[in-house]
């Protein structure tokens, strides 16, 4: 093998590592982690449900129900959402209730 091609391999082979190392951590984040629809304020939210809501940022009102933000595992159903049927966070998209 040539420098050029040991100097590839070796940086190749190095990019792979850091991208496995990299893994676990976002597995690990992501597990401390829920979506919580119903939540977010306007223009606050983490990514999309349906229409109205293309991706981060982009709910259209406070508490809107098919936009979700990531909170810690376990407290979405605490938060309160004043929109939502039962006052609460909910861990799937929800028709917001009137009134």
């Amino acid at each position: 093998m040539n420098r050029t091609s040991t100097t590839a391999a070796l940086a190749l082979a190095l990019g792979a590592a850091l991208a496995t190392a990299t893994l676990p951590a976002a597995a690990g984040e992501e597990a401390a982690n829920e979506k919580c629809f119903g939540v977010a304020m306007k223009g606050k939210n983490d990514c999309k449900a349906g229409a109205g809501t293309s991706c981060a940022a982009t709910s259209t009102r406070d508490y809107q129900g098919n936009a979700w933000k990531y909170v810690p595992a376990g407290t979405c159903e605490q938060m309160p959402s004043p929109t939502s049927p039962t006052g609460f966070g909910q861990l799937a998209a929800f028709e917001e209730k009137q009134g």
